[in-house]
């Protein structure tokens, strides 16, 4: 059972390698396709020069600003809030342990099952 059933698996993949191919005339020459390409295209009309944005560099003296304002407590609420997050991602983390476990386990039992109906 287990003989025809690798050997189904392989004469499968075999078929499909053999429907991703090509039949196109293979002397013509190849190019490689990037994403830079469509990008080069799009930009290929732009004639436009850049500029500087008098507004951004008022926004970086604005925020020095808004940085002195934090506070010992604003800081430690911060820094609480991201052990909370902290914690609740190493419960998620362990959860998840727990459920690939649970999947290996049942995938075991699976296969002993395919292999006792086998017999």
């Amino acid at each position: 059972m287990k003989k025809l059933t690798t050997l189904a698996l392989f004469g499968g993949a075999s078929l499909a390698l053999a429907a991703c191919g090509s039949s196109e005339d293979a002397s013509t020459e190849a190019t490689a396709d990037t994403v830079e390409m469509p990008a080069d295209e799009a930009l290929e009309a732009v004639t436009d020069e850049p500029v500087e944005d008098a507004a951004a560099t008022d926004a970086d003296e604005d925020a020095g600003d808004a940085t002195a304002a934090v506070t010992q407590e604003t800081a430690e609420a911060a820094a609480e809030d991201a052990a909370s997050v902290a914690a609740q991602v190493e419960a998620a983390a362990a959860e998840a342990e727990a459920a690939a476990a649970a999947v290996d386990s049942a995938a075991d039992a699976a296969a002993d099952a395919v292999d006792n109906v086998g017999q």
